[in-house]
């Protein structure tokens, strides 16, 4: 692994001033402004899409694609068509690992962050409303917008997570981790909101149901699209770094540019840290390759990669099926479980600024083993849920978004400490193969239970394994010792 360029990463120097600490505490905010409105725009695809509507209006589009048998049979194989939403997302997130990795690697090289993590975005937001047009039969369509949109919805959020270091002093990590969460499930429960409006009076407004669903699916992309402007706006093109040294940057480069001119202003931003645009792709493959070699020489911070991945990707099968779940085994109508939904989202903004203060007091670790021992009792509550009585839905939707927003918000932010300076995009893309709508050993876990036994509770019931492992691994994960070895300051309390 190469070591870290210090003309990217000047150090800080204080300010001589007031009036300078001032214009870098309102830097700061500005960045973190922008930075929790990309969670609240990115948000919209993770809850409407792929949480609430459309598991099941994808499983009955592929239903009427069916045969006698009740299968389907994407690119010649022969699956159940009840399995087909939980598959294609697996098959999505296969891929986007290669592509989340490739482009790290090129936003760590070249600087360009927000440039890719925008780009990506709106390429998501573009195949989400073209779910629009996702009707009939059309199962194949729907599968191909849904990997679109998935990679492009993992990379970009890959992306943002390499923005953290850079945002909060490592003690205050966690609280603005956690309050980009919050933010997150704000922006997704209102757009839910609107949703839920939108699908109860579709009869009043001449719609079908099917209609409503599809109109829903478009609006959280034209969301996703709208809000990301503003991070495009408030955040420096590269990651990882403080207002002052983003100022620095931009400085150096402007210097460069009147010095040199404009031809010679990529080779002056190329010896200041960030490679030339037009580097050959190779040159990212080879350093890709460097990295995934180098990440040897830090086996802690695998070790606890190893275990986030694992408990994780439960967290979010259970967040992705949910629905699915509750209309196919428990019998819940398309309301209840927007509503399900969206009492998961408001309670998800407490829980994780709650699971933030608890933190603060007992430490981050500690903190995510409470929260996997709740998710264990959640999951065994839904195995024994009865059909059909939505109260008892809507009080396992509240137990969930107590602890789903925490247990992912310090997760992040302790795993940010983990990272060698300067490689964030690259380690928060192998972070991001288990984060939000993009798990994958889960769904085909889940996918593969009911094809066997074709019970959906024999399938929700198999995640169990995932937060057993991963509160053994993270267990024995010694942070301290690991928060050392990449050479990055311990914060106080673990």
């Amino acid at each position: 692994m190469s070591t870290t360029n210090p003309a990217t990463h000047p150090p800080d120097d204080p300010p001589t001033d007031p009036s300078a600490a001032a214009d870098d505490g309102r830097a700061l905010r500005r960045m973190q402004f922008g930075w929790y409105i990309n969670d609240w725009a990115n948000a919209a695809f993770s809850a409407t899409v792929l949480t609430v509507f459309l598991g099941p209006y994808l499983t009955e589009v592929a239903k009427n694609a069916a045969d006698a048998n009740g299968d389907v049979h994407p690119l010649g194989l022969s699956i159940r068509a009840g399995s087909y939403f939980p598959y294609t997302v697996s098959f999505s997130v296969l891929i986007s690992v290669a592509v989340m990795l490739l482009t790290g690697t090129v936003a760590d090289r070249t600087g360009r962050h927000k440039e890719l993590m925008c780009g990506f975005a709106f390429v998501g937001s573009i195949a989400t409303m073209g779910m629009f047009i996702l009707d009939g039969d059309r199962y194949l369509l729907g599968g191909g917008l849904l990997v679109v949109a998935n990679i492009a919805y993992a990379v970009s959020v890959a992306l943002s997570y390499a923005y953290l270091p850079g945002l909060a002093s490592p003690d205050e990590r966690d609280a603005v981790s956690s309050k980009g969460w919050a933010y997150g499930y704000a922006g997704g429960g209102l757009l839910l909101i609107a949703n839920l409006a939108l699908f109860q009076g579709h009869e009043a407004l001449g719609l079908s149901s099917g209609t409503a669903v599809r109109i829903c699916l478009a609006s959280a992309g034209l969301w996703w699209a709208l809000f990301t402007v503003v991070p495009l706006l408030r955040l420096p093109s590269r990651a990882g770094v403080t207002p002052a040294r983003a100022a620095a940057l931009a400085t150096d480069k402007a210097d460069a540019a009147l010095a040199t001119g404009a031809a010679g202003a990529a080779g002056a931003a190329d010896a200041a840290g960030a490679a030339r645009a037009d580097e050959p792709a190779a040159g990212s493959l080879r350093e890709l390759g460097r990295t995934l070699k180098g990440m040897r020489k830090h086996p802690l911070t695998l070790l606890y990669l190893a275990a986030f991945l694992c408990y994780n990707d439960g967290i979010q099968t259970v967040v992705s099926q949910a629905s699915l779940y509750g209309s196919e085994e428990l019998g819940m109508e398309q309301t209840s479980l927007v509503t399900a939904v969206l009492l998961v989202q408001v309670v998800a903004i407490g829980g994780a600024l709650l699971l933030g203060r608890i933190a603060q007091r007992y430490g981050a670790k500690r903190t995510i083993l409470g929260s996997l021992v709740g998710w264990v009792v959640t999951l065994a509550l839904g195995y024994f849920m009865p059909a059909h009585q939505p109260a008892w839905f809507y009080a396992l939707a509240c137990m969930i978004g107590l602890v789903l927003g925490g247990s992912q918000a310090l997760s992040r932010s302790l795993f940010s400490h983990l990272i060698p300076p300067g490689r964030e995009a690259e380690y928060f893309s192998l972070y991001k193969v288990s984060d939000r709508g993009t798990s994958w050993m889960g769904p085909l876990v889940f996918g593969l239970a009911y094809e066997l036994t074709g019970s959906y509770r024999s399938a929700i019931i198999s995640l169990l394994v995932f937060f057993v492992i991963g509160f053994a691994v993270l267990v024995k994960v010694p942070l301290r010792r690991a928060i050392e070895a990449v050479g990055n300051p311990v914060p106080e309390r673990l």
